[in-house]
């Protein structure tokens, strides 16, 4: 099924731009004071990603698999009320870096808490979609439900890294040192 190669794709890369932020909180708890240029970047990227792809992505997922599938609304709108959660997160981190590019005062222990509570969400939230979601699809949909769904992807991973390549140079190295995702 090219649709979920596709996803795993994007989860994969998803899990690195994870990583870079993982790097960024292992470099701020030990005191040092991250490239927060770069730590805007990453955010945005993912805020740009939730808002144009993943959420509504999961509302055609989310209308399918209820018509087929009444009971799957459990698994869908549980993970639909986690992603907006991580949303909310990543919105307030989003804030804070605001603050923090302008020289305000942060708690940096706190920006710190909040941060790896946000990557410990986002790590839980994508295992969720592997483990619960993903086979719902397998199980489901079918052919003519995989091309509503390929139409609604993105170009792919590769046409994005392009992209953030030009637009994020700075990400974009940060990226292909990241290891990749297991």
């Amino acid at each position: 099924m090219p649709v979920l190669t596709q996803l795993r794709l994007d989860h994969a890369n998803m899990a690195r731009m994870l990583h870079v932020l993982q790097l960024k909180h292992k470099t701020l708890a030990g005191g040092e004071r991250p490239n927060f240029q770069l730590v805007r970047e990453v955010v945005d990227y993912i805020l740009d990603y939730m808002e144009g792809f993943t959420l509504p992505l999961e509302r055609l997922f989310s209308e399918r698999l209820a018509e087929v599938d009444p009971d799957s609304r459990k698994v869908t709108e549980r993970l639909a009320a986690d992603y907006q959660a991580l949303k909310a997160q990543l919105g307030r981190l989003s804030s804070d870096i605001d603050m923090i590019l302008m020289d305000a005062v942060i708690p940096m222990d706190r920006f710190a808490d909040d941060l790896k509570a946000y990557l410990d969400a986002h790590r839980a939230y994508l295992r969720d979609e592997q483990a619960l979601l993903f086979p719902l699809i397998r199980r489901h949909f079918n052919e003519a439900d995989m091309d509503r769904l390929a139409e609604a992807l993105p170009e792919g991973a590769a046409a994005e890294l392009e992209r953030l390549q030009e637009v994020y140079p700075e990400l974009y190295a940060e990226l292909r040192e990241a290891p990749e995702p297991a």
